[in-house]
């Protein structure tokens, strides 16, 4: 499947990175390359995760780590919606995308 991202993606890896690297910018870098890959791995079987209804219409999670990864599909296509922290409010982040 085609991947695509929202606007707010990559601003979501940005804060990961500055936040993680005030510890350990070498751990920063090799999150966001674990992220990435998970980004690859969703594309080929986005299906694996189960639908989130009570966070919108087609919306998907993907764990990694501390963090979530929240996602659709649509058709032929992926759509990487946000990266957050998984102890956030999820419901009022996807109102945000779809406003």
């Amino acid at each position: 499947m085609r991947l695509k991202f929202s606007p707010f993606v990559k601003h979501d890896l940005a804060e990961i990175a500055e936040y993680i690297s005030q510890d350990s910018p070498r751990h920063a870098v090799n999150w966001i390359r674990v992220l990435r890959s998970r980004f690859a791995d969703i594309a080929n079987q986005p299906l694996l995760y189960r639908l989130r209804p009570e966070l919108g219409v087609d919306a998907r999670l993907a764990p990694v780590g501390q963090y979530v990864i929240l996602f659709r599909v649509c058709k032929d296509t992926v759509r990487i919606e946000r990266v957050v922290h998984g102890s956030r409010d999820l419901l009022p982040i996807l109102e945000e995308i779809e406003q």
